[in-house]
C-alpha cells in the first residue's frame, strides 16, 4: 500500500512539474512572438501579431493545478511551513499529540475543501459554465484538477495521521533528516 501511495503522491507531482513547464512554455512563445514582431516593425516590415490568447487565464489554471497536485508530495517531504512553537513547550508525548491532532484538523479541512470544489466542478459541468477569455475553457476541468489536488491532499494528510498514530510521520522523518525538526524532537 505504501508504494502505490508513494506512486500517487509522485504522479501528482510530476503532473504539478509539467503544468509549470506548460505555464513557462506558453510564456515564452508569448515573449517569442513580441519579439518576432518587434524585430519585423524594426527592419520596415509589418508585425505579425503573434500571441498567445487567453495566455493570463490559462496561466493561472496551470497555477493553480501545480499547487493543488504539489500539495501531498510537499506535505510527506516536509515542505509545508509549520509553526512548532508550541511544540517546543512540551515533551515528546506533547509534540506527538499536538502533530496528530493538527493532521486530523487539516484533513477535515481539506475534505471539506475538495467537497466544495468538487460540487462547484460538478455544477459547472452540469450548466456547461466557460470562462470568459478569448479561450473558452470549460470551468469544470480547472476546478476538477483542483478537487482532485485537494481530495489526494486528504489522502496525504490521512496516510500522516495513520503514520503518526503508529509511529513517526513522513513529514517529520524528512525534517530530521534534514536536521529542522525542534531540538526537543530530535
Amino acid at each position: 500500500m505504501r508504494r502505490v501511495l508513494d506512486t500517487i503522491y509522485g504522479a501528482a507531482m510530476v503532473a504539478a512539474c509539467g503544468a509549470m513547464v506548460a505555464i513557462a512554455a506558453l510564456v515564452l512563445a508569448q515573449v517569442l512572438g513580441r519579439v518576432l514582431d518587434r524585430a519585423l516593425v524594426l527592419a520596415g516590415g509589418t508585425a505579425l501579431g503573434l500571441q498567445v490568447p487567453s495566455l493570463a487565464e490559462i496561466g493561472g489554471f496551470l497555477f493553480v493545478a501545480a499547487t493543488m497536485l504539489a500539495l501531498p508530495a510537499t506535505l510527506r517531504a516536509g515542505g509545508h511551513v509549520r509553526v512548532t512553537l508550541v511544540q517546543k513547550l512540551g515533551g515528546p508525548g506533547v509534540q506527538r499529540a499536538l502533530t496528530l491532532v493538527v493532521l486530523v484538523i487539516a484533513l477535515g479541512l481539506a475534505v471539506f475543501a475538495a467537497w466544495a470544489v468538487g460540487a462547484r466542478a460538478l455544477d459547472s459541468f452540469q450548466f456547461g459554465t466557460l470562462s470568459f477569455g478569448m479561450v473558452r475553457v470549460p470551468l469544470w476541468i480547472p476546478q476538477g484538477v483542483m478537487a482532485l489536488g485537494l481530495g489526494l491532499f486528504a489522502l496525504a494528510l490521512a496516510d500522516e495521521a495513520w503514520s503518526a498514530l503508529r509511529g513517526i510521520p513522513a513529514f517529520r522523518a524528512a525534517e530530521r533528516a534534514r536536521g529542522t525538526t525542534p531540538e526537543e524532537d530530535a
